[in-house]
């Protein structure tokens, strides 16, 4: 009996923990239906979930944002020539990670390795061992790239992967800029690179540095974008909200530069550079009259395509770079001392050496020329003579025109990063010293600047780059005119006396410049030779200064001027007039010729007519029209580039190139102009080596003509 008492019991417990088992999961199952029923109502009533509202988000779920990319403006030289303009550039990728499949159930991700890279050594720079050695890290990683000889990939390169079908292999596309020339007015010009736009989520081509980064507001044009519903299989709904913004494509810049001289100017100064390894070589070529700059270049410099030397040229020496320019400065004294009344040419001095405050100021011919005219001083390069001139003067008459001068002043030219230089004018000797370029500092631009009174009758007119800016829609925006600076800083009586001292610099026997002489030719020049301050006063030897010259055409009404600084050649194995020679002559031989040819045609000039867009045939009727020739590249029948540019004003029977789709073919380049070839090469996206002078015409090639041109390809033509 006592047994069957226990079990009864045992079974109550059982039976009693059971009951309040299911009572607490009772409990349980209530307070999480209600707590699932509250939040339910909360979120039906606040529509929000940790902080983000459920309708916007689910309005987005089905809506999709599409950046629009504008095109950035191209920049032309002054003829309608193509310097750069917008391209892309591609990135190769391979998907390792074997999860990537498609929707056909078919592999995203790289299938056969050896093959992948058998076939890709055929198109990038790398060996099938060195995509290998990519295509198998030694960690784990979804997707690899291929460095270097993977990035910047043109689409023809694109298209020749593509078509090999390879599985995982994917690219990745960004913008870019096409600098046709290469080394071309590299500092000028400037970049614009590719930079990621943190807002937008997407890459732009920003300026940074030169005419691209001064004028990016301008060149960049404006990102639109594209709204519009869709649903769940991406369809785009009919009904749903839809927005849309076109972009605004970036604005064109002309610039004055004109790309035969300047590309002249740039072999010039490279064979100069490679020979005598200065530390610094800078050359501008400008209209005096109207201050455009025709051409301008330096070394260091860099390749704007390539980006080679970049990095150890990125300062722009003509205006980021201030210098103690040396007796070039003396047409500026003695333009000083002529107008103020302080020059009598007769008034005879003692030449050698002179002692102001102590210390002694010497001739570069320390014996001197023993007693001598004050007109012999500027053409012998006297400094003694032109710190009389300076005393004579006075500190208050001289720092007065060194104002009106512009001197320690910015010209505002359009470029970033214009120094503005200084000057040590306290004592007389700094005073006097500051007659022949000494204990001051300027930049290229504020000399041009100042070189133009020789040019306008006394009157300074700004340099500059840009011609014009226009719209996408053709509208001229802006059109840049003569800027004067200031009032006239002399008369036109004392440039004509200025004048006359650099006709004596080249053409007396006692000159400074008689290496300058060019046979028949009208030229004036003021040479210089600066000394460089060290840390512990001025650097002695040979090489250790900053050799110039500055030349104008014609000698009596200059048009024209050249300037050229040589800082520190390391080859020194010929003497500086010698090597600035070598750049000025042929330089000013080609500038007189090209003047002289331009008046000739001005009267029979005829405008280039815009015919992107039509057929091949009305584009002939549209240019020959205008007594102008055509050279169609490609294979297409519509018209996608053309250049020079429309309203560019061209010389009856010049070509103009038209581009279409399709297979470009070598032309028959016999008896074309170098610039002619460097078009159609622009054109067709191929380089062009030249042997032989580039001014004279073609009179063979390297590549039949017919034959099947390939992007990147390099072809050699041989001048008369």
């Amino acid at each position: 009996m006592k047994n069957s008492s226990n079990i009864k019991t045992t079974k109550t417990n059982v039976h009693s923990n059971r009951f309040q088992v299911g009572r607490v999961l009772q409990v349980i199952v209530a307070l999480v239906f209600l707590i699932f029923l509250g939040r339910t109502l909360y979120i039906s009533i606040s529509k929000t979930v940790a902080g983000e509202n459920l309708s916007t988000r689910t309005a987005a779920l089905y809506k999709r944002n599409q950046v629009l990319k504008a095109t950035r403006g191209t920049i032309y030289d002054r003829n309608g020539f193509t310097i750069a303009e917008d391209s892309h550039v591609y990135t190769v990728y391979a998907i390792l990670d074997h999860s990537s499949i498609n929707y056909k159930n078919k592999p995203e991700y790289v299938v056969d390795k050896d093959k992948t890279a058998e076939k890709l050594a055929t198109v990038l720079p790398l060996s099938k061992e060195q995509i290998l050695k990519y295509l198998n890290p030694k960690t784990k990683a979804f997707q690899v790239q291929f460095g270097s000889g993977g990035s910047n990939l043109t689409i023809e390169q694109k298209k020749k992967i593509e078509q090999m079908k390879l599985p995982g292999i994917k690219f990745i596309e960004a913008p870019s800029r096409l600098y046709v020339n290469g080394v071309f007015a590299s500092h000028i010009v400037g970049l614009a690179q590719p930079i990621y736009n943190k807002k937008t989520k997407s890459t732009d081509l920003v300026g940074t540095m030169g005419i691209e980064a001064y004028y990016d507001k301008y060149l960049a044009g404006k990102d639109g974008f594209k709204e519009s519903s869709v649903d769940a299989s991406e369809y785009q709904l009919p009904n749903g909200t839809n927005a849309y913004r076109a972009a605004k494509n970036g604005d064109d810049i002309y610039l004055t530069l004109d790309s035969q001289l300047q590309n002249y100017m740039e072999n010039l100064l490279t064979r100069v550079q490679n020979k005598y390894q200065s530390k610094a070589l800078t050359a501008v070529v400008e209209d005096l009259r109207t201050g455009k700059v025709l051409a301008a270049s330096q070394r260091p410099t860099f390749d704007s395509q390539t980006k080679k030397g970049l990095t150890s040229s990125y300062t722009d020496l003509l205006t980021q770079s201030t210098f103690e320019p040396g007796s070039v400065f003396k047409i500026l004294s003695f333009a000083a001392a002529i107008n103020s009344g302080h020059y009598n040419p007769n008034e005879l001095y003692k030449s050698g050496s002179l002692t102001v405050n102590g210390s002694t100021i010497h001739d570069w011919n320390v014996t001197g020329w023993g007693s001598i005219p004050l007109y012999e001083a500027f053409p012998r390069s006297s400094n003694v003579g032109l710190s009389i001139l300076e005393q004579k003067m006075g500190a208050t008459t001289w720092r007065s025109y060194l104002n009106k001068f512009g001197i320690t002043k910015k010209t505002g030219i359009t470029l970033p990063g214009e120094q503005a230089g200084m000057i040590a004018f306290k004592s007389k000797l700094d005073q006097a010293v500051t007659s022949f370029g000494q204990g001051v500092n300027v930049n290229v631009w504020q000399m041009m600047q100042a070189y133009s009174i020789l040019a306008n009758k006394g009157q300074m007119v700004k340099p500059q780059l840009v011609e014009k800016i226009v719209s996408p829609s053709g509208k001229v925006i802006q059109n840049y005119k003569v800027q004067k600076v200031g009032k006239k800083v002399v008369s036109e009586s004392t440039v004509k006396t200025v004048l006359q001292g650099m006709q004596d610099v080249v053409n007396k026997q006692y000159g400074t410049g008689t290496t300058y002489k060019i046979a028949g030719k009208s030229i004036a020049v003021k040479t210089g030779t600066a000394q460089i301050a060290g840390p512990n006063g001025y650097l002695t030897g040979n090489n250790n200064y900053i050799f110039s010259v500055i030349g104008v055409t014609p000698a009596n009404n200059p048009h024209y001027a050249i300037y050229l600084t040589m800082k520190q050649p390391q080859k020194m194995t010929d003497p500086a007039e010698t090597i600035l020679a070598s750049i000025f002559k042929p330089m000013m031989n080609r500038l007189i010729l090209s003047s002289s040819v331009t008046k000739k045609a001005s009267a029979s000039k005829e405008e280039v007519p815009n015919v992107i867009g039509k057929s091949i045939t009305n584009a002939k009727n549209d240019i020959e029209k205008v007594a102008l020739s055509v050279e169609v590249l490609g294979s297409g029948d519509v018209v996608t580039q053309q250049t020079p540019a429309t309203g560019q004003k061209l010389t009856a029977g010049s070509k103009v190139f038209v581009l279409t789709s399709g297979k470009i073919a070598a032309a028959n380049f016999t008896n074309w102009t170098v610039e002619e070839v460097k078009q159609y090469a622009a054109l067709a996206g191929i380089s062009v080596k030249v042997s032989g002078s580039e001014d004279g015409k073609v009179k063979s090639q390297n590549i039949k003509v017919g034959t099947l041109l390939k992007s990147g390809q390099e072809i050699i033509i041989k001048t008369k």
